[in-house]
């Protein structure tokens, strides 16, 4: 399939990395490789980025497309930040940026799963390679954990008819592919709330997570990735719904204030000291044009830190 895909906030988040242009720079989601190209169009000879994809066909096409010298493409889940590092860049690095976004390429691309628009096979994996797929979530998981998914990673109101409607069908026949799950769960949202958008968008987004450990992953890139920034070296990450973004802010806020001590304590004792200083009180919005361009640029929230 060709690869198309439109970076979105593009020039924001590399201007927002971008500190010094001699740095190393690690891209944790490479996707189209929008901004890994940019970065590198703004980098000297002595700049390198270590790109991170979990997706072959991401890898291959960023290293067609760009053939740089300074680019290193390393197939990995961006959780794995630190032992990445460690292996290409131990003195640490000047810049970290991730995009959250699933690639379009895997959105359109029928065969993925990703999409309740086209009749697929459950998959929903972003790196391939793993055996864990939709198909084992929606045919093994129980009522219970249906429901917890589709409330917490969906944001679903109907999770437990959902979940209810999943289990009597599968009493019959396991659910293979994405018709048969978009049938089941439209069955189960009421009509007058169908109005709110397709019926079956935060179910799918809840299976996504579930199946990639999208959310987790996020806490843990952002751990390890601060300790990884030289001083003054900025972290910059773009986030597309309201889990996402509640992750990185509380992520950015422990790390400039970490005291743990109670609010009437006179003076901490905790002794833990910030790490980062916080540069988007309010995060950066695309512009009314690019959401334009690019409807899928509408939800998208641009967070930065610094290291002290």
């Amino acid at each position: 399939m060709e690869f198309k895909h439109i970076t979105v906030l593009l020039h924001e988040t590399v201007d927002a990395v971008l500190t010094d242009p001699d740095g190393t720079y690690i891209d944790c989601t490479l996707g189209g490789a929008g901004h890994t190209a940019l970065l590198l169009s703004k980098l000297s000879e002595k700049g390198r980025v270590i790109a991170i994809d979990r997706d072959d066909l991401a890898l291959e096409h960023a290293r067609e497309k760009l053939q740089d010298d300074r680019l290193i493409l390393v197939k990995s889940n961006f959780s794995e930040i630190a032992s990445v590092a460690a292996e290409y860049a131990p003195d640490g690095v000047q810049g970290i940026l991730a995009d959250l976004g699933i690639s379009s390429p895997q959105v359109d691309d029928p065969e993925r799963g990703f999409s309740y628009a086209a009749d697929a096979a459950l998959d929903m994996r972003m790196d391939r390679t793993q055996s864990f797929s939709a198909y084992d979530v929606v045919n093994t998981y129980t009522r219970d954990e249906l429901a917890r998914i589709f409330r917490d990673y969906g944001e679903e109101r109907f999770a437990g008819r959902v979940a209810d409607k999943i289990l009597r069908a599968r009493e019959h026949a396991p659910i293979c592919t994405t018709a048969e799950l978009t049938a089941i769960v439209a069955s189960a949202i009421p009509k007058q709330n169908k109005k709110e958008g397709h019926p079956c968008k935060r179910v799918y987004q809840a299976i996504r997570i579930e199946v990639n450990s999208e959310l987790s992953s996020i806490s843990t890139m952002i751990e390890q990735g601060i300790p990884l920034l030289t001083s003054g070296g900025h972290m910059a990450v773009i986030s597309f719904h309201s889990l996402e973004d509640r992750i990185i802010k509380n992520a950015f806020a422990t790390a400039e204030r970490p005291c743990t001590c109670p609010k009437d304590f006179p003076i901490c004792v905790c002794g833990k000291q910030p790490t980062v200083r916080v540069l988007t009180r309010k995060p950066i919005l695309p512009t009314e044009e690019e959401i334009t361009a690019n409807n899928r640029a509408h939800s998208a929230k641009l967070r930065v830190c610094e290291k002290l």
